[in-house]
């Protein structure tokens, strides 16, 4: 069961449909011992960093997630849920994130050319930077993803397994051991998206 995590600020029908579409059995919960229970669990999230940390901390799901994550058990954080995943986000404020993998959430803004559009949206191209993560076992450096975001991921150069360009490479998905992130949408990035949550629903549990 893939357990998808309801805590106010994610695009969850999308997504369970998603899921559903390729034969997974996903529920969408807010419910501690669901999430334990589950063989994989996806965090999503829109919206703001600091807001969507609290709602996640209020909610005692926060502790849950670190656990579980932890214990070896699969997390896939999407576009904010990705944010989450890591240590500190500056978005009006600095905002302590999960801190399951290294590094930070800082605007995009500092780093692409004055001009380009924020928040970024639209369908991007994926690189590699190293050897293919098994997240993209089903897919193509060169793929095109969906993107809605002003904000990504820095200082975690060991951790990052897909860029995407926009007037400079951003961090477009990280990983550490059992423990994913995709700034993009797969649920929304057509028949490469499917691909990549069909892998991620195939990984199995290591250490993070």
């Amino acid at each position: 069961m893939i357990a998808i995590v309801d805590y106010g600020v994610g695009n969850l029908f999308s997504l369970k449909s998603s899921l559903i579409a390729i034969g997974a059995d996903a529920v969408v919960t807010a419910n501690a011992q669901t999430l334990r229970d589950a063989d994989k669990i996806i965090l999503p999230g829109v919206g703001a960093f600091g807001d969507a940390a609290k709602k996640l901390n209020d909610s005692g799901l926060s502790e849950v997630l670190i656990e579980e994550a932890k214990a070896g058990k699969p997390l896939l954080g999407i576009c904010l849920g990705m944010q989450l995943l890591f240590e500190t986000g500056y978005e009006y404020g600095i905002h302590r994130g999960l801190g399951l993998i290294p590094g930070e959430i800082r605007p995009i803004a500092d780093v692409i050319p004055a001009g380009l559009k924020i928040p970024h949206i639209g369908w991007n191209a994926l690189s590699f930077p190293g050897e293919k993560s098994p997240l993209f076992r089903y897919i193509n450096e060169g793929d095109h993803v969906y993107f809605v975001h002003s904000y990504y991921a820095t200082k975690c150069d060991n951790y990052v397994i897909a860029n995407a360009e926009y007037g400079a490479p951003l961090t477009a998905a990280a990983q550490r051991g059992n423990v994913f992130g995709c700034q993009f949408h797969p649920e929304k990035s057509g028949a490469v998206g499917l691909n990549i949550l069909r892998a991620f629903c195939e990984t199995e549990g290591t250490v993070c």
